[in-house]
């Protein structure tokens, strides 16, 4: 009588990075000899400061290109993709929430709306949303940084005054035509 060797394929379920799959050996067969391990690399040396990648420094938009006013003491965080060809710009304050929100209401010639209490959120349309087009509305978004204690958003200029923005801005450009 002749033997088969067979050979089984488990399938492990899926998981966040993805699903894996492992076959067994066949009993017959003895385990591989494992490949030898390569040189550990050298340990850095003391006098190369360890630096992360350079970052070219982003360019603060200005009022024309986001179609709204920026508060005047506001510092430029950064700007972040939001897809479908949109882009979010944050700012940082020092004035408090109240502040902010009366600033943008006399910009804006709108009352906005209240859309959190707590954390404080409010929101001042500035365009129509378009779904087949857009990711998010166009829109000026004040948050309350400070709720719950909390010291503030942190600057991420490491060393750079203030160290935390008790307020942010967020806007979202109009893009339609």
């Amino acid at each position: 009588m002749r033997a088969v060797e067979a050979v089984v394929v488990l399938v492990v379920g899926s998981t966040a990075l993805g699903s894996t799959a492992v076959a067994a050996r066949p009993a017959a067969q003895a385990p591989a000899a494992p490949s030898p391990r390569p040189p550990a690399p050298a340990p850095p040396s003391a006098a190369a400061p360890v630096t992360g990648p350079a970052r070219a420094a982003e360019a603060p938009p200005t009022e024309v290109t986001l179609g709204v006013a920026i508060f005047p003491t506001a510092v430029f965080l950064g700007s972040f993709n939001a897809g479908q060809g949109q882009r979010y710009y944050l700012f940082g304050s020092t004035a408090s929430f109240g502040d902010l929100v009366t600033y943008y209401r006399g910009v804006l010639k709108d009352r906005g709306e209240l859309v959190f209490d707590a954390p404080a959120v409010h929101m001042f349309d500035t365009g129509r949303f378009r779904e087949e087009s857009m990711a998010f509305p166009p829109s000026v978004t004040v948050k309350d940084y400070t709720w719950g204690g909390s010291g503030g958003y942190l600057n991420p200029i490491r060393g750079a005054q203030p160290a935390r923005f008790p307020t942010i801005i967020q806007i979202v450009p109009n893009t339609a035509p």
